[in-house]
């Protein structure tokens, strides 16, 4: 297998988390609704939830302090939204099985990888240990821990130094368009996994190296390996 796969040991992978690693979006929906009914707005829906999704946690509540006059602290909200998501999390988060399988082979082969996510770094652990993946995912980076979040490229490029990995070098795997604007703001390689079918066609995915337009339904791990290799 090593053999096989030395062509990947130039090749660094950062990971997206939330649609990408682990379908994690409904955890956060509902901590989001139940946060925002808390506050006397009861009309928060799916569809409203996914105009925020590949933005970070804060950025999110910032936005949401605007739309909804939420006059508490940013902090404290982040604090109420970080608390009613890990109980979610905790109880139930599904990996995608094809990306585990994906994780898998590349940490066989020795492949430096890393996690880069607008999730606080709670959520990241918590996530990472409550499915597994921190058997073979060691190294990650919140967005809380740089200056500016997705699709600003500081999430990747930290991740890249914690590797010590040249960008070039790198490949981003996004579910979301903010996430694959970084990560070519990064100078670094994506392959674009649309959460959302109906962004299929965004020039942020269009920009991508590789496009799955199915998203997960199409994501193969031995197809993307090989993708790696050519």
């Amino acid at each position: 297998m090593l053999g096989r796969m030395s062509a990947l040991n130039d090749t660094s992978v950062i990971f997206d988390l939330d649609g990408t690693l682990v379908d994690s979006e409904p955890n956060y929906y509902e901590a989001g609704r139940g946060l925002l009914a808390a506050r006397g707005v009861t009309d928060f829906t799916w569809k409203d939830h996914q105009a925020y999704v590949g933005i970070s946690t804060r950025e999110t509540l910032a936005r949401w302090q605007e739309r909804y006059g939420l006059a508490e602290p940013l902090a404290d909200l982040l604090a109420e939204k970080n608390r009613r998501y890990l109980e979610l999390a905790r109880a139930s988060t599904r990996v995608y099985p094809q990306m585990a399988r994906f994780v898998e082979l590349l940490h066989g082969a020795g492949v430096p990888m890393a996690v880069a996510s607008g999730s606080s770094r709670a959520a990241i652990e918590a996530i990472l240990a409550g499915t597994g993946l921190d058997a073979w995912l060691t190294t990650y980076v919140s967005a809380d821990e740089v200056d500016r979040g997705k699709p600003a490229p500081d999430v990747f490029l930290a991740a890249a130094e914690r590797l010590g990995a040249v960008p070039a070098r790198c490949v981003v795997l996004e579910d979301a368009v903010p996430g694959a604007r970084a990560a070519k703001a990064a100078g670094m390689r994506c392959v674009a996994i649309p959460y959302l079918p109906e962004q299929a066609d965004d020039p942020a995915f269009a920009a991508a190296d590789l496009l799955l337009r199915g998203g997960q339904a199409e994501f193969s791990a031995r197809t993307v390996l090989d993708w790696l290799r050519s």
